[in-house]
């Protein structure tokens, strides 16, 4: 095993509650609810699926199926599929596209208690790292801000390269960077995609940070 590919969203990073984020929007465009309406609307945005990296919607809006499905393979597709969840939700104006733009901000996110000391493990053993992610931007600046930046040898996003996990092909890109991996994830269908190409898969519980603090480190009697 020379490298370990990691994925983004709920594997090394947590994104914040929805409730937290629809406050931050609402502080950064100046404006306030009160707090039951705050609560019920958060909620809203959850059984929405609004929030990227959070609950996945109860039910996509049959206008918005197409473009779900493709959502993480451009910026223009991933903005469009999640404002359009959140504009199920009657907001203040100019709030669904803050809340978008507040999903990107390396403050939503929390890395997992155990994310540094893994990755700097591996490092320490010389084992490269990748991170292999279905998104629509670009989340090094979440990596950089929480200083893990330095311990990953490569990316490879869905968005820069028009194909989303599970599909091989992505995969594909970061073996042929940095050899024979493992890929560990939280997503069984996505991330196991790597499985077909002989990798070894390792899934870890998407769960909140408070409730995993050490979900990572069992990958560290994977590698030799």
């Amino acid at each position: 095993m020379t490298a370990v590919l990691f994925d983004f969203s709920g594997t090394l990073f947590r994104i914040e509650s929805t409730e937290s984020w629809l406050r931050a929007a609402l502080d950064g465009a100046g404006l306030r609810l009160a707090a039951p309406e705050l609560t019920r609307t958060a909620e809203a945005l959850r059984r929405a699926g609004a929030l990227p990296g959070g609950a996945p919607p109860l039910r996509v809006p049959e206008e918005l199926a197409e473009v779900w499905e493709v959502r993480d393979e451009s910026p223009t597709l991933h903005r469009a599929a999640y404002t359009g969840l959140s504009r199920q939700v009657p907001l203040p104006h100019g709030l669904h596209d803050a809340l978008y733009e507040r999903h990107m901000s390396p403050s939503a996110w929390s890395p997992y208690a155990d994310a540094a000391e893994v990755l700097s493990a591996l490092r320490g053993r010389g084992i490269a790292v990748g991170v292999v992610s279905n998104i629509g931007w670009d989340l090094r600046p979440v990596f950089r801000a929480h200083g893990l930046d330095r311990y990953v040898d490569t990316y490879v996003l869905s968005y820069e390269h028009g194909i989303r996990k599970p599909d091989p092909r992505l995969f594909g890109l970061a073996c042929a960077a940095l050899g024979r991996t493992l890929m560990v994830g939280d997503d069984r269908r996505a991330d196991g995609g790597a499985a077909a190409l002989g990798c070894g898969v390792h899934f870890v519980d998407h769960l909140p940070v408070t409730e995993r603090p050490a979900g990572l480190r069992p990958v560290l009697d994977l590698i030799p």
